[in-house]
């Protein structure tokens, strides 16, 4: 790739783009969020107001913004507004306990937060051990009409909380009543941070991925111009945000088929499957991005017929491989494919599979123009032959390379070939003679439950904090439903008394955002380790897999 493809790749920002569907399409629905539409032009100016409030509160070029909400329109206004003004976003999971709050906001340098006044509890519990000097407090139907939010109130559909009032605590809302941004920040799109996100570690602390703007600016363009296309109808497709918007797949998709479009997109605050396939009826719905389970929780639905979901014709699949199962129960009953989305926070969006054919069952797709992908063996690092399994390696002109303060880390997974940086993805792959990649298994290091990567050591970490645990070992059992389901090992301390599964499981809860939660725990006398010491967890697992085949 030259130069000047690195540069037309990167000129137009995700959020400049996005102003300019709004200056060709201002009166375009941009989001749907709750039955509430929000035309290009009002999306555009919330977030130019939100961007020149965080200004005036003091914030700057680079300071660190955490988005603790859920899929609501202030995450995409406060998601823009964050980008025009030259700061970056740490998106986390709006679940995360005040455990694992104190430490994301430490390891980012995090000043502000944005939180719902249901979890300003857990923020309040951090204030005064952080560095945190802004909290901007919102509610899911705050920019929704009077009179929609008082139904609410009156059926006590909306959840709310208690919170302080300070001078370090702000509303959401009001701050939407300041004169918008006058004058633009200049970025530059490779040396300037976009995004701070976080993926499991190795030594139990999960690991900030700085990315720039080139870096999402190249696959979403990728993903915009060249896997969606000319079926991509600009200002008139629809697609469906079910994911939460913290996930890169997620996000990377909502703005590459709708705001870098001039598209519609349909907001879902939470992944409830009648809510989902009413609403793609409503606004028939083109586009569609789930994860298998959500794909299987719509199949096994008792009422999918009472719905009109011809309108689908685009579905995709990530954070997981999709079951061969699924995919021909959906192929047969809808009479459309799913296709395959794969990627990682490290590198953003990787592979797709292509929409102008029928994808193959069980491949991940074709990498993306602006992502290199290599096969190697694991030990020695070498390609291997075009049909065998290996390791896959990625890289990219425009991604930042590395951990955020983990040089350890770093060193781990980034590595040099004929000069240029890899990351690996601790998942093997092979390659058909076609190009298209196929997944085999993943690190032991990881779990994909639900859609998520979780980090099995930071799990085992918090179990070893436990004042009568001496070891943990954490692994994924394969499920159908969920993709794996968490398991833990558990040795206990000699002295340890009237200790149980149900105890460690509540100790869990309390220190970690619930999909990260063991779903059952075994005690054990001892953990398989290597001469030097280090947990087996691979033998574990594989242990957990023969009895599953025998059973």
């Amino acid at each position: 790739m030259t130069d000047a493809d690195s540069d037309n790749q990167t000129e137009e920002l995700t959020f400049t783009r996005f102003d300019r569907m709004s200056t060709t399409y201002p009166d375009r629905t941009a989001v749907v969020y709750l039955g509430e539409r929000f035309s290009y032009s009002r999306l555009r100016d919330l977030s130019e107001r939100f961007a020149a409030a965080l200004a005036s509160l003091g914030l700057q070029k680079s300071d660190r913004v955490m988005i603790y909400i859920p899929n609501c329109i202030q995450w995409v206004i406060a998601f823009l507004g964050i980008q025009k003004l030259g700061a970056v976003i740490v998106p986390v999971a709006p679940i995360y306990t005040s455990h694992e709050l104190e430490y994301l906001i430490r390891d980012s340098g995090t000043q502000t937060i944005i939180c719902m006044d249901t979890n300003f509890g857990y923020v309040k519990e951090v204030m005064e051990s952080t560095e945190l000097q802004r909290v901007i407090v919102t509610n899911l139907v705050d920019l929704l009409p009077l009179w929609k939010r008082w139904l609410g109130v009156l059926f006590d559909k909306i959840p709310s909380g208690k919170v302080d009032r300070s001078g370090r605590v702000h509303r959401f809302k009001s701050l939407l009543n300041h004169p918008p941004l006058a004058h633009p920040v200049k970025i530059d799109p490779m040396q300037d941070l976009s995004y701070m996100l976080y993926t499991g570690g190795t030594t139990g602390f999960p690991k900030g991925v700085p990315g720039n703007h080139a870096g999402m600016t190249s696959y979403v363009n990728d993903v915009t111009d060249d896997v969606a296309g000319e079926r991509l109808l600009e200002g008139k497709d629809v697609y469906i945000a079910v994911n939460p918007l913290f996930h890169i797949m997620a996000l990377g998709l909502f703005m590459s088929v709708s705001l870098n479009k001039g598209n519609t997109a349909i907001l879902m605050p939470a992944p409830q499957v009648d809510a989902i396939l009413e609403s793609i009826e409503r606004y028939r719905v083109r586009w569609l991005l789930g994860v298998p389970a959500l794909y299987r929780m719509i199949l096994d639905n008792d009422r999918l017929d009472r719905y009109d979901l011809t309108s689908l014709v685009y579905c995709f699949c990530g954070g997981d491989v999709l079951p061969v199962e699924i995919y021909n129960r959906w192929q047969k009953h809808f009479g459309i494919p799913i296709y395959q989305v794969y990627g990682s926070t490290e590198v953003g969006h990787v592979c797709y599979s292509r929409i102008d054919k029928q994808p193959k069952p069980g491949t991940i797709g074709l990498p993306l123009g602006s992502r290199e992908c290599v096969i190697v063996d694991p030990v020695s690092l070498d390609p291997v032959a075009t049909g065998e399994s290996g390791e896959l390696l990625v890289s990219s002109p425009y991604t930042v390379k590395g951990y955020w303060n983990k040089p350890d880390e770093t060193a781990r997974t980034c590595v040099e070939i004929d000069g240029k940086v890899y990351c690996r993805m601790g998942d093997f792959v092979r390659e058909d003679e076609d190009g298209e990649l196929y997944y085999v298994e993943r690190s032991a290091d990881l779990i994909k439950h639900k859609g998520y990567r979780i980090s099995a050591s930071e799990v085992e970490a918090v179990l070893q904090d436990h004042p009568t645990v001496i070891g943990a070992c954490v692994v994924g059992i394969p499920d159908d439903r969920v993709g794996e389901r968490i398991k833990a090992i558990v040795v206990l301390k000699e002295d340890a008394r009237g200790v149980g599964g149900a105890d460690l499981i509540r100790w869990c809860s309390q220190h970690l955002a619930a999909y990260k939660v063991p779903a059952y725990i075994e005690f054990r006398d001892m953990l398989p380790k290597s001469k030097v010491g280090k947990l087996l967890r691979r033998e574990i697992r594989d242990e957990e897999r023969r009895r599953i085949t025998k059973e």
